[in-house]
């Protein structure tokens, strides 16, 4: 199962948090670190998730993205 992360650029690297599976978030200086240690953070969450007899949640987020012209927005 792939789940959405999110990722964010903070003042001192990066954050990531997984929305569909509450709790799940992990921090790191760099970008391929965030990416590591996100990953490793979901596989353990959904271990001791499975480890606890809880249901696993389904992937169900989605991302879009939302675009401004520098311009600002235009309408009709």
């Amino acid at each position: 199962m792939e789940y959405l992360v999110v990722v964010e650029k903070t003042p001192t690297g990066f954050s990531a948090f997984v929305p569909d599976l509450p709790g799940c978030v992990a921090t790191a200086p760099s970008r391929t670190e965030i990416e590591e240690q996100i990953r490793s953070a979901v596989e353990f969450h959904v271990e001791g998730l499975r480890t606890d007899g809880l249901p696993v949640p389904f992937a169900v987020s989605e991302a879009i993205t939302a675009e401004v012209s520098e311009d600002g927005p235009t309408y009709g």
